[in-house]
């Protein structure tokens, strides 16, 4: 194969002519940062990190916008995008490597490699945001992780300035979480201590299907669980099953005027667990603890599709699925955060289970909260 080197599109959208995060943010709320920089290269990105932090201006490294809940005033905030998103794959022990700049759009490079037949992304298709993003979240989906695939990545380092390599047992990957996202709290609450610039992911060439590892998913594409499917059928059923839940982005559906699943799935104890109801969906996940389906328990605490605080609220749970937050049309972040707390005050009280919100906030929420 030797190297090949690929172009993706970018993650970011063309910045407006006066920037303002509800027209950069897939909930389409936020208003206008104090600057708004757009590094198309590494040295470049380095240079806005490094002046924005040795001034002490509050930081968001953002990509495509599809996992922030921004506040309408964001003070003295800069905003830095990186929109870089070339891709070079080249042959490698055990499979494909293939390194991706961090301003590339997810479901572009998941696309590509079904096109390809390089196996491993697949069912994480329809996934909206850039590359680095996945890594920081460790996204998944559908019985798949990114951080399976991740290999490496390169990262800025915020403490010194200075641009380091980190291999996988770096970063401390777990359940939506990783070291990277694990720093965020300490460096402002909204962009991590190292700041990605390219991943790399070790994937499988030549060959055209995969594993599926989730029971809806097999049910969909008529396979077993464990069984492999063609990477095309498995990109295709993730994407329709996506759509029917509202989590593939349509600028004319309000469903997907949202940050997708409001809330991770729980890990409980395994005696918490027992004090579920027989019909709560449960997984064994690590340290002996127990995943929980966040949607099962807020629909279980009685919150209904299409729910908001009060009639013609500007912010509801999604019609097509509740464990989506979406904006109707001129919700504030505040609409978006009342009925946050109020869904998981609903599920505390009925369960004595603590849901945990996914978005980051811009800026950071002050002091306590209820739930989200």
């Amino acid at each position: 194969m030797g190297v090949l080197r690929l172009e993706l599109p970018l993650a970011a959208a063309p910045a407006p002519a006066h920037p303002v995060l509800s027209e950069l943010t897939t909930f389409r709320i936020g208003g206008c940062p104090s600057r708004l920089v757009d590094a198309t290269d590494q040295q470049a990105l380095v240079g806005a990190i490094v002046e924005a932090d040795k001034v002490g201006r509050p930081l968001l490294v953002m990509g495509g916008g599809s996992n922030l809940l921004a506040a309408e005033d964001l003070g003295e905030l800069t905003v830095v995008r990186y929109r870089s998103s070339t891709a070079t794959a080249k042959q490698a022990s055990g499979g494909l490597e293939l390194q991706v700049q961090a301003g590339a759009s997810w479901d572009a490079l998941v696309a590509l490699t079904v096109e390809r037949g390089w196996a491993g992304l697949a069912a994480l298709s329809g996934i909206p945001g850039s590359v680095g993003a996945t890594a920081v979240q460790n996204v998944g989906a559908y019985g798949a992780e990114v951080a399976r695939a991740i290999s490496a990545l390169t990262a800025i380092d915020r403490l010194t300035g200075q641009v380091v390599r980190l291999d996988r047992d770096d970063l401390g990957f777990a359940y939506r979480d990783s070291a990277l996202k694990r720093s965020v709290p300490q460096f402002g609450g909204m962009t991590p201590r190292w700041v990605v610039t390219d991943v790399s992911f070790r994937l499988q060439a030549d060959q055209p299907e995969e594993p599926v590892c989730y029971v809806e998913l097999a049910a969909a594409l008529g396979v077993r669980l464990g069984e492999p499917a063609p990477l095309a059928a498995v990109r295709q059923a993730v994407l329709t099953v996506r759509r029917s839940k509202g989590m593939v982005l349509d600028p004319a559906d309000h469903d997907t005027w949202s940050a997708g699943s409001f809330f991770t799935n729980p890990l409980i104890t395994l005696s918490q667990a027992a004090s579920l109801p027989p019909g709560a969906p449960r997984y064994q996940a690590a340290n002996g603890l127990v995943k929980v389906s966040a949607a099962w328990l807020i629909s279980a605490a009685g919150v209904r599709r299409g729910q908001g605080l009060e009639s013609g609220a500007a912010a509801t749970a999604s019609g097509k699925h509740v464990l989506a937050l979406t904006n109707r049309g001129g919700a504030t972040r505040e609409d978006v955060l009342a009925l946050a707390d109020w869904i998981a005050a609903r599920v505390r009280a009925q369960f004595g289970i603590q849901l945990s919100p996914e978005p980051v906030l811009v800026p950071p929420r002050e002091g306590p909260s209820s739930g989200a």
